[in-house]
């Protein structure tokens, strides 16, 4: 029997702002970690050896988990779960604003990631089962989508303002009122469900399985930089990490009481919206990261300077996926808004690898960036629609943990993938005697081009396999929904 779920009696809508403001808070700390670095570097007197580790501590367990996570929210209630999850995402980000040395705030980033995992995984389900009808559908999960993007593009403002008025403590404090908030309101508001029952049973050796797999995969890749990737750790840990995840799906094809259902794939849908977000997502990690090394190595802005640059590209994000998106896909469909979204990427990549050494921000970066915000705030809210219109009530917390381990997983290998391009182009460069400057512009431009080369494979796999019409898939979760009790406004 599929979960049970209580009647909203708050606005429905309160439910999705909550819910949106929850990965908000969770994707914004993500990145603006980043811009801060040097500060906490200098602040706690880190190596520049552990100083990743300030990020990879966190992104670590927040992979690993996820799917775990979305399990657990359908068996013991999203609710539960989420809310179990901002505390401590919560209460650990304290332990990281008042850390007095790099193992009290690299264990607090660990614990960071737990509690990030634990909520996220939860959210884009609880939101796409919130309403029935299939315009407001559409509009809660536009507005998980500028959350999602939102949050990563104001994190680097966010991180240079709070650093550069404040300190680098603040970059965590600043979760402690958010996440109490959360907790206090989503207590009495968020729609209880009482999930299926601990007693459907859960598949403890999938989930170590598959955690494992997950966490060792996402080490091994973002550790491969460092180490190098024919380093003896890599050839150990990758392939290790792959035969775990290997016994994983041996494991759910045998399971009486799978942690991830195989069946979820037999939907061309879920398989394809994942795939495609995989690929995007890698693209999409080459602007925000490329993006600012282009602003602050070659023309030379502060970290403040870097994150205000962004801003456009997050309003232009907030316009498309809260308002247009909406009309245009209720209009011609969730599929032709993902493609000319992807369509509209590739283009905006292609426009940055044409940055210039010299160039100006006005000129070389703002024009791609808007045209990125732009695709971005189409392909976003329509790939995750196409996924999560496919499952049933009953499934969309381990099918959101899904979507969200391709995220993080597409993520971290496409950033690790694009790092590798840009070291070896700039570093053949700089042997043809290129100055510095004109070498690492070099490298940026051939991120750019490959990002380009991810979405255009994403555009070409969903226009290849993504052939259901919105009618279909909104109706099957239409029918799901209302099967469930579930409410509407």
């Amino acid at each position: 029997m599929p979960p049970s779920v209580t009647r909203v009696t708050a606005s429905p809508w309160l439910t999705v702002v909550l819910l949106c403001v929850g990965q908000m808070m969770i994707v914004l700390d993500q990145n603006i970690v980043n811009v801060a670095l040097p500060a906490v570097q200098s602040g706690l007197g880190l190596s520049s050896e552990n100083l990743v580790w300030v990020v990879n501590a966190y992104v670590i367990p927040f992979g690993g988990l996820l799917l775990l996570a979305g399990r657990l929210g359908d068996l013991i209630g999203r609710k539960a779960v989420f809310l179990t999850g901002i505390a401590l995402f919560s209460a650990s980000s304290v332990l990281c604003g008042v850390a007095t040395s790099e193992t009290l705030l690299i264990a607090s980033r660990f614990l960071q990631g737990i509690g990030g995992a634990i909520a996220s995984a939860c959210i884009l389900g609880m939101v796409a089962t919130v309403f029935s009808d299939r315009r407001k559908q559409t509009q809660a999960i536009a507005a998980y989508s500028f959350a999602s993007a939102g949050g990563g593009a104001v994190g680097p403002l966010l991180g240079g303002v709070l650093t550069d008025l404040l300190s680098w403590h603040w970059i965590f404090f600043i979760n402690a009122p958010i996440g109490a908030t959360l907790v206090l309101v989503g207590m009495r508001t968020l729609p209880g469900d009482r999930g299926e029952g601990m007693g459907k049973g859960t598949d403890f050796l999938g989930a170590l399985l598959v955690t494992s797999g997950m966490m060792l995969l996402v080490y091994t890749i973002v550790d491969a930089e460092r180490v190098g990737w024919g380093a003896a750790q890599t050839l150990l840990l990758g392939p290790l990490a792959l035969l775990l995840l290997i016994g994983f799906v041996v494991r759910q094809a045998t399971a009486a009481k799978p942690l991830l259902p195989l069946g979820l794939f037999r939907s061309r849908s879920v398989a394809a919206a994942n795939i495609v977000q995989f690929l995007m997502i890698a693209g999409m990690f080459g602007l925000l990261f490329f993006g600012t090394l282009y602003l602050q190595r070659v023309l030379t802005y502060s970290s403040l300077q870097a994150g205000i640059s962004f801003v456009p590209i997050a309003v232009v994000i907030a316009v498309v996926s809260l308002g247009l998106s909406t009309r245009l896909t209720t209009r011609y469909g969730q599929r032709a808004m993902l493609l000319l979204g992807l369509a509209l990427i590739v283009g905006a990549f292609v426009m940055l690898s044409f940055a210039r050494v010299s160039g100006v921000y006005l000129v070389d970066f703002l024009p791609a960036s808007l045209v990125m915000g732009l695709g971005f705030g189409l392909a976003a809210p329509a790939i995750m629609g196409l996924g999560m219109t496919a499952v049933s009530s009953a499934e969309s917390g381990i099918a959101s943990g899904l979507f969200n381990t391709t995220q993080q997983i597409g993520g971290a290998i496409g950033l690790t993938v694009l790092s590798a391009f840009v070291n070896a182009r700039t570093n053949s460069l700089i042997a043809a005697g290129k100055t510095e400057v004109e070498s690492l512009v070099g490298g940026y431009h051939v991120a750019f081009l490959a990002a380009a080369g991810f979405t255009l494979t994403a555009l070409i796999i969903g226009a290849g396999l993504l052939k259901v019409t919105p009618s279909a898939g909104v109706k099957q979760q239409t029918m799901a929904s209302s099967g469930q009790g579930a409410s509407v406004s």
